[in-house]
């Protein structure tokens, strides 16, 4: 059946050769009757799948439907919102409004096309495995093309900013991308931190990366002419069907369907030696290749036969010694980042093992006697005879490895911080000249002042009504008056309710910084260009006479922290309400960290920004604002211990974390969660998610930053579609840093 739905139920214009149906508004493919939706000629298909690493999880994508490959080998080639999941009584439909949407029964909408503005009339699965959506005129609007997953098919373009991001389908995979950058290069990436394979650098902008149907993967210009290519093993063959992907293991791999072996073949891959794509053992060892020439991971702390066990380095609690490794080399990953001392290669050893926090070491023995140190537990490395460095892995004398599986950091370093020297003086008689001046003014031609002030204020309302308008409302600190009534309803702290002439509600903010205007301006400018349902959106500001204040949209139910004080209005809290607002807060955090172009952290989260709109759906407010305060913490370990924190509060309704934090731990550990939990709860609690919230909090409250997971991870495991195992304490006491101590020690004579 032609996949093509149609909301005004226009005919289908391929019906005189498509022995099908039309579909009208509201067809929908669903998990219980395991629907599908095929394309013209039937090579590709669309409909769930289940993850067969999560039992009763379900995605939506395309994948090959040829009736030449087998069930089995009929691989997905786009995944709708690429890592989410849903339960058996989803569905994906083409809605009323020209979206798609991927709906969870339990909770509620968890993707869509976001082309409800777009005029889309209908949507049809191509028969080379593009998904489009079409107006009236049959111009394509939105396409999977340009929302790739993993996979890239012929005739798709990968073109500038652009990733491929491979499955999550263990701890590390999902760190592993492919993008397109500026320059006209393809780079493989560990998160944005290692780039550990470019393609040919053309220095050209405006390129795009093709596959061709002949299988030649291509950088090509806006003429399509090629500007650089590589070719798999069987160009120009005939071959059906073909396809570009990044896989789990970090590389980018072309194959191709081979017809006589019923098999996909690997014909052309990036990274040549696999040892050498970055932490591609991850938690499992050091990369090496084995007797057949097959590369396998090896731990140097345990023999084991199991290629799933994790490896990781080992808390000597006695004495120590070192094991050395020759033609190895080794790096951290977790985060991936090595302290250098320049030394001689016994002097690199004997530092490894004095030293508590040292846990390897590698030489790299090339003549620039470098000693690259290790002060966490979590590395990987490659070795081969062809490798000069030599390393050192510390080691116990009663080996017993341990295995804590602290959830990575999604951050290597803190950001830098940036001191702004401001002259004083000069900022308090310009602010006071500027004062004098508009006094003068307003005094002599008060008249013209109101009249252009009134004409403002009705392009501020227009800018406000106007539901496309991708400007921020510029107003002058009068206008903030007026719309506040004088700053006279106060909803938080220096926060106040304020109503725009088009009767539209806002909050306003004030901001107690001394950042200098220009500075401001483009900060507001970034916060402003990120939108997210779990976002409050910003839509103006104030710059003027010293004040810098931010107008918000307004949210109906006030912020969390009042609820958490009020006993009455805590009721209104039921667990549901608490654990879709510790996901939606999340999923905020999560957005901010990894789905905007450049990483902007919170700084600040805490229960007074957190608000609740209509239906007790969690918005984050005031993100962004260490790029406003100088002085804010910037640093991504703190936006993830203070959802920790939040969690917390939430469980227990206690907004002293620090007096129950090592209380709650003490009972989760002793099997007894539930007395923890907020008594002003209406209707119980789920234990199974109970166990999730607390296990998740505990996590992200380690002293240790490293031990923190990513947000994505936190995102995972609230929605429980990720497995989380116990922590140890948290919340206790922060020792020296082990880079500072570290540090300080090569520096002893």
């Amino acid at each position: 059946m032609c996949w093509l739905w149609s909301r005004r139920g226009t005919l289908c214009r391929f019906l005189e050769f498509l022995a099908s149906s039309l579909a009208l508004s509201g067809s929908k493919l669903s998990v219980e009757e395991n629907s599908s939706w095929v394309s013209p000629i039937g090579d590709f298909a669309i409909g769930f799948f289940n993850h067969s690493d999560q039992p009763n999880q379900y995605g939506v994508g395309i994948r090959f439907n040829s009736k030449s490959i087998p069930v089995g080998k009929q691989t997905v080639v786009w995944v709708a919102g690429a890592e989410i999941t849903v339960g058996n009584k989803s569905y994906f439909q083409l809605s009323q409004s020209g979206e798609l949407v991927l709906v969870d029964s339990l909770k509620g909408v968890m993707w869509t096309s976001k082309t409800s503005r777009s005029a889309v009339v209908s949507a049809l699965l191509r028969d080379d495995g593009n998904l489009v959506l079409l107006d009236e005129m049959g111009s394509v609007v939105w396409q999977s093309f340009d929302n790739p997953s993993d996979t890239i098919l012929p005739g798709q373009s990968l073109s500038i900013y652009k990733t491929l991001r491979a499955a999550s389908k263990n701890s590390v995979s999902s760190y592993y991308s492919l993008y397109m950058n500026a320059s006209g290069q393809l780079q493989l990436r560990w998160e944005s931190d290692v780039m550990y394979w470019t393609s040919g650098n053309p220095s050209m902008s405006n390129l795009s990366a093709v596959l061709t149907s002949d299988g030649i993967l291509q950088l090509v210009d806006q003429t399509l002419k090629p500007m650089w290519s590589v070719f798999g093993d069987d160009h120009n063959d005939a071959v059906n069907f073909r396809l570009l992907r990044l896989d789990v293991d970090g590389n980018l791999r072309m194959y191709s369907w081979e017809a006589v072996s019923k098999s996909w073949r690997s014909v052309w891959q990036a990274v040549e030696n696999q040892c050498n794509v970055f932490a591609t053992c991850g938690e499992h060892g050091v990369c090496v290749f084995n007797s057949s020439g097959s590369p396998e991971c090896r731990c140097p702390f345990k023999i084991t036969s199991d290629p799933n066990s994790k490896c990781f380095a080992q808390d000597c609690k006695s004495a120590s010694s070192m094991v050395t490794y020759e033609h190895t080399s080794l790096y951290e990953i977790y985060p991936p980042t090595d302290s250098i001392i320049l030394t001689s290669l016994q002097q690199c050893e004997a530092f490894c093992l004095r030293n508590s926090f040292c846990t390897a070491a590698t030489f790299t023995n090339d003549g620039t006697a470098k000693c690259l140190v290790k002060t966490t537990p979590y590395f990987s490395g490659y070795s081969g005879p062809s490798l000069s460095s030599v390393s050192f892995i510390k080691t116990c004398s009663d080996p017993l490895p341990v295995d804590p599986h602290a959830s990575r950091s999604s951050s290597a370093q803190s950001p830098a911080k940036h001191s702004h020297r401001l002259c004083i003086p000069c900022l308090v008689g310009a602010a006071s000249g500027t004062f004098v001046l508009f006094a003068v003014i307003h005094l002599a031609i008060g008249c013209y002042i109101y009249r252009r002030r009134n004409m403002i204020w009705k392009k501020a309302a227009l800018a406000c009504m106007t539901s496309n308008s991708k400007g921020l409302m510029m107003l002058s600190f009068t206008e903030i008056k007026e719309i506040t009534g004088n700053f006279k309803h106060q909803i938080g702290p220096k926060t106040y309710r304020g109503v725009l002439p088009n009767h539209q509600p806002v909050a306003i903010k004030e901001l107690e910084t001394t950042i200098e205007e220009r500075k401001f301006r483009a900060a507001v400018s970034k916060i402003g260009s990120i939108h997210h349902r779990n976002l409050v959106k910003l839509n103006g500001y104030c710059c003027e006479l010293g004040k810098k204040i931010l107008v918000y949209e307004y949210v109906k139910n006030g912020s969390v922290h009042n609820y958490m004080e009020d006993d009455e209005l805590s009721k209104r809290l039921t667990w549901r309400r608490r654990l879709n607002i510790c996901l939606g807060v999340a999923r905020a955090i999560c957005y901010l960290h990894t789905g905007c172009r450049e990483f902007v952290s919170h700084g600040t989260l805490k229960c007074e920004n957190v608000v609740l709109d209509k239906n007790y759906e969690a918005k984050v407010s005031e993100f962004g604002l260490g790029i406003v305060h100088p002085e804010a913490s910037c640093v991504r370990e703190k936006d993830v211990e203070d959802v920790g924190k939040m969690l917390l509060i939430l469980v227990t309704g206690c907004l002293q974390v620090g007096e129950v934090c090592e209380l709650a731990y003490k009972e989760w550990i002793q099997g007894r969660p539930e007395r923890v939990v907020d008594n002003r709860i209406d209707g119980g609690v789920d234990r199974e998610e109970l166990e999730r919230m607390l296990r998740t909090a505990f996590w992200c409250l380690q002293s240790d930053e490293r031990m923190r997971p990513s947000m994505g991870e936190v995102v995972k495991v609230l929605e429980g579609t990720l497995t989380v195992d116990p922590p140890p304490p948290p919340c206790a006491s922060q020792s020296l840093p082990a880079k500072e101590a570290l540090l300080e020690s090569s520096s002893e004579p």
